[in-house]
């Protein structure tokens, strides 16, 4: 399937690995000019090498680095808010400055970046801004409530900005994976599994077994096969997908919430 992106500038944050980078290589196979950006510049260096996109050593998590960020690259056509941090830690012991390290991370740096682009966008009435949320901000695990906080955070904003683009073809969604394999995954399993010296495999079943009973496929998702959905959402045959929560969870939530 043809996606028509050709041409078409994006930028993923939270590129060099995981979720991001899938998307950043399925974009560039698609046709677009990819920027990524990444704090780490051995791994930055490493995704470009890896998807043919350009890199930019920034942090959209803070204000300074953003507005280089936002220099450098100063009109997309399409934004994927990628970037996220995530940890498994009981309630009572999540500080004051977790949670505002966790929103500056999840939700501000994408936020800044929508509030960037999406004058140029709606001017030139065309494209697309997705953040990539999770089945965590419509199902808040108990051991993960400021990661949840701030992926429900990103889908009030996402329908809000959807909100203000009646017209145009400028639409705003969010797409929400479920647990996916990337490169910090096997530590959180083995944080929250009853035996951490166990087999992999071993881990990965009994997660979801425990934390997430619901999963209908009841594995880890593929990176991959989050960046499908994204790349379809960014395409121009979307065009009528604005201000939805799109799943691709593996079943993980119910379709009533």
């Amino acid at each position: 399937m043809d996606l028509q992106l050709n041409g078409k500038i994006a930028l993923v944050t939270g590129a060099t690995a995981g979720i991001g980078l899938a998307i950043a290589k399925r974009l560039v196979t698609e046709g677009a000019e990819v920027v990524i950006c990444g704090r780490n510049l051995q791994k930055l260096d490493t995704a470009v090498a890896e998807t043919g996109a350009r890199g930019l050593l920034a942090d959209p998590a803070t204000a300074e680095s953003a507005a280089m960020l936002v220099a450098a690259v100063p009109d997309v056509d399409i934004l994927i808010n990628n970037l996220g941090i995530y940890e498994s830690k009981p309630f009572v012991e999540i500080t004051d400055a977790d949670w505002q390290h966790f929103f500056d991370v999840n939700v501000l740096s994408g936020a800044r970046l929508a509030r960037a682009y999406f004058p140029g966008m709606i001017a030139r009435n065309w494209g697309r801004i997705i953040f990539i949320a999770s089945e965590s901000g419509l199902l808040v695990p108990p051991d993960m409530v400021h990661y949840g906080m701030t992926k429900t955070a990103q889908l009030a904003i996402a329908r809000g900005l959807a909100a203000n683009t009646k017209g145009t073809r400028v639409p705003v969604n969010s797409v929400l994976p479920g647990t996916t394999r990337s490169e910090g995954i096997v530590n959180f399993l083995q944080s929250v599994a009853d035996d951490p010296n166990a087999p992999e495999d071993e881990i990965e079943r009994g997660f979801f077994a425990k934390d997430r009973p619901t999963s209908l496929i009841q594995r880890m998702i593929e990176p991959e096969e989050v960046a499908s959905l994204v790349a379809y959402v960014a395409s121009p045959l979307s065009s009528a997908t604005n201000g939805a929560t799109l799943r691709v969870d593996g079943g993980i939530t119910p379709t009533i919430v």
